[in-house]
């Protein structure tokens, strides 16, 4: 790779002491999108409604051997 030289120099003082501020500055982000609902609490959801569905498909089946 070729040697880029820069436009500009660097200047080093020959007296006094020589200082640099390194002074923090804000990093901004992206936002990050969090889910409303878990997926933990999202699968219990779906269980639950599963087991409900389940049982109300029973109770149908007892209601017709019944008759």
């Amino acid at each position: 790779m070729p040697e880029v030289k820069s436009v500009f120099r660097e200047v080093l003082p020959k007296q006094g002491q020589l200082s640099m501020e390194d002074v923090p500055t804000m990093v901004l982000c992206k936002p990050k999108l969090l889910p409303l609902k878990s997926v933990t609490l999202e699968k219990l959801e779906k269980m639950q409604m599963e087991a409900q569905e389940a049982i109300r498909q029973q109770e149908e089946a007892m209601k017709e051997q019944v008759q």
